[in-house]
């Protein structure tokens, strides 16, 4: 609230100590009403909601969320995914969601028609992405595809050949001194690099 209650008041009201701290309690009452009011209309919309209108909304759509997990963020888009999963669904539609959720270019749906095969092939690290994911694809497909999925997290491997050689003696030989539990049963030579 911008402006304070004090100045609404009679003059001869000013300067009494009492109706100052009067003055003080009802600015931060109406101040804690004033945000009470655009949390409630900010909990209208899912980008906007608090913490307590997501879980209300998880709780209507039968979603078990895992605050420890799923950040704020994410479980508001998983409730957009949900609000907007209606037919008729497409290839197109199915890809829009998926680049909604996955992020644009990290995720692609191909049919094969002739074996009846939906594939989808996506870079998902996250599991509760990959679970919406999942969700999505199995309510958007029709009874007659099965679905395919395909991971495609690409890293970057990188291999060095190194070659080493170590001698190792054999202790127990028959006809040796070789005694167990006093003596090893082999003994290793220290490492020679080849290459």
């Amino acid at each position: 609230m911008n402006k304070p209650v004090a100045p609404y008041w009679p003059d001869y009201y000013q300067g009494i100590r009492d109706f100052i701290e009067l003055a003080a309690t009802e600015d931060a009452e109406l101040q804690l009403v004033v945000d009470a009011i655009t949390q409630l209309l900010n909990d209208q919309f899912v980008l906007t909601s608090g913490l307590a209108a997501i879980k209300r909304r998880e709780k209507m759509l039968s979603i078990r969320a895992d605050s420890n997990v799923e950040s704020l963020d994410f479980r508001r888009k998983r409730i957009v995914n949900r609000y907007s999963t209606k037919p008729p669904f497409t290839t197109r539609y199915l890809q829009e969601r998926l680049d909604f959720l996955v992020g644009a270019g990290r995720a692609a749906v191909s049919i094969d028609v002739q074996n009846f095969i939906l594939t989808v092939a996506a870079a998902i690290d996250d599991a509760a992405i990959f679970r919406e994911v999942e969700w999505t694809v199995r309510t958007t497909i029709p009874a007659n595809l099965v679905y395919r999925q395909q991971t495609a997290v690409g890293d970057i491997l990188a291999f060095e050949e190194h070659i080493v050689k170590r001698t190792m003696d054999r202790e127990t030989r028959l006809g040796s001194n070789w005694r167990l539990g006093v003596m090893p049963f082999a003994s290793l030579e220290p490492e020679v690099i080849i290459k």
